[in-house]
């Protein structure tokens, strides 16, 4: 990836979004100041050429464009109702095919979100084919990376007992319950990694809530350890309101595979030791997804 692109990514992933079903989105109003529109009446006559445009796709407005009001300080403690719209990616790639060409960024933005959305595609398609041992193992992935990231964060927000900390990330998402709550409940070793024993859609509710903390933490710029944990615990909770919302099963209800990652992962490399001693050179599976069995 060039420089170009690295700069397009960060400047566009910096005003991304997720609401409280994981869902990402863009505020018209930070995405108006990103494409250098200095006044809303103009940004908006965009706006309302990418909604054009939807229609004639057959698209529904309220899915890609849904308004929102919000309350701003104008000045000697005036408030002023104003009116944004929560862009979906497909909306922003619209209102930068719409917008003004012969500015720099609007290049920029026409391909960020033309390939963000391409590469989404994708990647649904691609994981929607995979097993469900290769979804766990590669949901793993991304909770060790997840996890990896928000101690960082949470370390620079002053927090210092981690154990209370992600604790009480998994009591707002398990209605109560700790990692030992949860471990016994799944009838684990001593020191077995829940996590490792987690089917692919426990784990994702648990990555939505790592990614989502991190993202508080920063965006609140939370200061202080037993805000910190608060923050864990109330994101947690908003986690598990969103699947009871949606009439998901809890995670606490979701049944335990039979094997975990650690053993899968002994098999698959015993499996290719006893290839290698008969002479098979044979990989035991090849696709793009291969790296997951490393973690």
């Amino acid at each position: 990836m060039n420089e170009l692109e690295n700069i397009n990514e960060a400047v566009f992933e910096s005003i991304k979004h997720f609401d409280e079903n994981g869902n990402e989105y863009w505020y018209a109003r930070e995405l108006q100041k990103v494409l250098e529109y200095n006044k809303w009446e103009n940004f908006e006559k965009v706006i309302e050429k990418a909604k054009l445009s939807c229609l004639n796709s057959n698209y529904g407005l309220q899915d890609h464009f849904p308004d929102v009001r919000k309350m701003v300080d104008i000045g000697s403690n005036t408030l002023r109702n104003i009116v944004d719209y929560k862009l979906s990616r497909y909306a922003c790639y619209l209102i930068a095919q719409n917008g003004d060409s012969r500015k720099k960024v609007i290049g920029l933005a026409q391909t960020y979100f033309a390939i963000q959305t391409r590469k989404q595609e994708l990647l649904e398609k691609e994981y929607n084919s995979l097993t469900e041992n290769e979804k766990r193992f590669y949901q793993r992935n991304l909770t060790k990376k997840g996890n990896s990231s928000l101690n960082q964060t949470a370390k620079t927000a002053g927090v210092k007992n981690f154990d209370l900390f992600h604790n009480a990330g998994y009591k707002g998402l398990y209605n109560g319950e700790t990692a030992n709550d949860i471990a016994k409940r799944k009838g684990l070793r001593y020191r077995e990694d829940i996590l490792d024993n987690m089917g692919s859609e426990e784990l994702a509710a648990n990555l939505f809530r790592i990614t989502q903390t991190e993202s508080k933490l920063k965006k609140d710029n939370v200061c202080g350890e037993g805000n910190a944990i608060d923050t864990h615990y109330e994101v947690g909770k908003k986690v598990r309101n969103a699947i009871a919302d949606i009439g998901g099963t809890m995670p606490e209800n979701l049944p335990t595979p039979n094997k975990s990652l650690k053993e899968l992962e002994k098999e698959n490399n015993n499996l290719i030791i006893k290839n290698r001693k008969c002479g098979k050179n044979k990989r035991i599976r090849k696709n793009k997804w291969n790296y997951i069995w490393k973690y």
